[in-house]
């Protein structure tokens, strides 16, 4: 038995890398019965074969799973947004590092076209004080790539962000293989119109990048609701004022004698970031966990 990495699944062949080689590989049949399906990311045992097809024998735990994109064991996700053109919105900021928290996955905020905009650091001081990696990106210099790529190192990594926020040239900088300009299809990934899609991983800086470096903001938030129980946890700065508030039964939105409120009123906690949660809680607070399709 040698243990690897599934890097690539296409057609039910699955596609291994271990320390010595990387093997192509089927799934034995037994997954099928437990409703188990191979993911890219997935760590897992394989049975090499001389005269027979090789095959994955077990899957290992995994420490958090995507349905669309299929991966597994992310590390961490890049959250692309723009300043400008189109303008930042930070509730869809927020609710992907709330679904990103949620599943386990490390949020990492980049900020792009600082060069066309002069409020980015009212922006990053947002994300900064709530605990979280924000990298200031410029067009014109090329200014955050390498911070991206010190990050990338040891990790699996996806981006997301939607539509002209800059992806495309981010990732361009970061790994030129990677992407061609906006609007062509990736070397890589040969995503064009006939292209049948499938996961895969590259590796990048010394780790690994999913190849839905492209998948939008909307693609990833379908990805499941945060039910309200599980609201508070997602948004890390409140952590400390868990158990202060006057009633146990607060949920935060703006009760009286609730601590994470008075700390928004001081200033300890961004209010765009509370007003998120919010409308995040509002939004779920009628949904019962039955209701979810899991």
């Amino acid at each position: 038995m040698t243990e690897g990495k599934i890097i690539k699944g296409i057609g039910g062949f699955y596609y291994v890398e271990t320390a010595e080689a990387v093997y192509e590989c089927k799934a034995k049949g037994s997954f099928r019965n437990m409703k188990l399906s191979p993911l890219v990311g997935d760590n897992v045992e394989i049975s090499v074969n001389i005269n027979a097809e090789n095959r994955i024998e077990k899957i290992l735990s995994r420490k958090n799973e995507l349905v669309r994109p299929p991966l597994a064991n992310l590390d961490q996700l890049f959250i692309v947004a723009s300043l400008v053109d189109p303008v930042i919105n930070t509730f869809i900021i927020d609710k992907l590092i709330a679904v990103a928290e949620y599943k386990g996955i490390e949020p990492v905020v980049v900020l792009t076209k600082t060069d066309l905009s002069s409020t980015y650091e009212d922006y990053k001081k947002i994300y900064d004080s709530a605990g979280f990696k924000t990298i200031l990106c410029s067009n014109a210099d090329k200014s955050g790539t390498e911070e991206i790529k010190a990050l990338l190192s040891g990790k699996v990594s996806a981006f997301t962000g939607n539509t002209g926020v800059g992806k495309s040239t981010l990732l361009n900088s970061v790994d030129e293989n990677l992407m061609l300009k906006t609007g062509e299809t990736s070397k890589k990934l040969g995503r064009g119109k006939h292209t049948t899609r499938h996961s895969e991983l590259f590796k990048v800086c010394g780790g690994y990048v999913a190849d839905t470096p492209g998948f939008s903001s909307l693609e990833f938030e379908r990805l499941g609701k945060v039910m309200k129980e599980d609201l508070f946890d997602c948004f890390r700065e409140f952590e400390s004022y868990f158990g202060k508030c006057r009633f146990s039964t607060c949920s935060h939105i703006g009760e009286k004698g609730c601590a994470v409120c008075e700390a928004v009123e001081k200033g300890e906690i961004e209010r765009s970031r509370h007003e998120s949660y919010v409308q995040m809680y509002n939004e779920v607070k009628d949904i019962k966990e039955w209701e979810i399709k899991k």
